[in-house]
């Protein structure tokens, strides 16, 4: 038995029924699957192959009433040090199938928002060139209207296939979503995004490689990249930046443990080398406070906590 009152072992013996014996891992600890590289142990984490599957695990975690969080490239997400008591079901490894058809091009929802944007481009479709820097999968860009240099997902989406929480399967437009600032009805409904397909044009390979370029280039230099992190930690507030605000504070640099704020870029909580996610849970909080107490804004953390 788990510490959550299941039987792990007869568990994961279902779950491998579903997805194959080399697809369910017990105790898996999610540093390995987080940007952040931070995170205990999940009790298990699941990979399905394809839509079939992940139809299949979704629908046994919701019958034997298991808590489950379903995992992109952990690219958005604080893991708590004691990890997770459920289910992590992880797309990043299968759901990476790709359609073209003329200029609308279909991505299963593991796929990584980069690889699109590579493969649009080398087809000489353009529209992605926004998301070649964002770290995340389809799905989640989807969940939360990723988006970057004046681009969102919302502005080349055309439709999703999602699972519903009773366990249906819908066709959505964009129209039909709701989309905001990190924000959709799929994240406010609890939708399980299976497929995404993106309405694109078609342009110059050389032209959206020079743009795709420019924003890498741009991006390298102002983000410290070549550090654990979550990506931009703070949400944008009202009429400000984040990261004026922290630096502004006196901010940049402030440490506890291995987290800290980034020198390069202020809107960033990097992973210095072994930091845990009390660590970053006590910068983030003495952030949020010193920056209200200062300026009388108070910071939402775009970074997603679990566990």
């Amino acid at each position: 038995m788990s510490d959550s009152g299941y039987d792990l072992d007869g568990l994961a013996w279902k779950f491998r029924s579903i997805v194959g014996e080399e697809d369910v891992l017990t105790d898996e600890p999610l540093s390995e699957h987080t940007t952040f590289e931070i995170g205990g142990p999940a009790d298990l984490y699941v990979m399905p192959e394809d839509v079939d599957e992940l139809r299949d695990v979704i629908s046994l975690c919701r019958e034997k009433e298991l808590p489950f969080f379903i995992l992109g490239r952990g690219s958005d997400l604080l893991v708590s040090d004691d990890g997770y008591r459920g289910v992590i079901v992880g797309l990043s490894d299968g759901l990476t199938g790709v359609d073209i058809d003329d200029d609308h091009m279909t991505c299963e929802a593991g796929v990584s928002l980069k690889e699109a944007a590579e493969m649009a481009c080398e087809l000489g479709l353009t529209g992605l060139e926004f998301a070649c820097g964002i770290p995340g999968t389809v799905g989640g860009a989807c969940f939360m209207n990723a988006g970057a240099y004046n681009g969102c997902i919302a502005d080349v989406l055309e439709s999703v296939r999602v699972i519903t929480p009773e366990g249906d399967i819908k066709q959505l437009s964009c129209d039909e979503l709701d989309f905001g600032y990190r924000q959709s009805r799929i994240r406010a409904e609890g939708l399980i995004v299976m497929e995404a397909t993106f309405a694109l044009h078609h342009g110059d390979p050389e032209q959206i490689r020079a743009k795709m370029d420019d924003l890498t280039a741009r991006r390298e230099e102002k983000q410290p990249l070549d550090m654990p992190s979550a990506g931009s930690t703070f949400k944008r507030p009202e009429s400000h930046f984040a990261g004026k605000l922290i630096s502004d504070a006196g901010l940049q640099g402030y440490q506890v443990g291995g987290a800290a704020v980034s020198t390069k870029h202020a809107g960033f909580v990097v992973n210095l080398g072994g930091a845990t996610s009390a660590d970053v849970h006590a910068v983030i909080e003495h952030v949020q406070d010193e920056v209200e107490r200062q300026f009388g804004v108070r910071m939402e953390p775009e970074v997603r906590f679990l566990g």
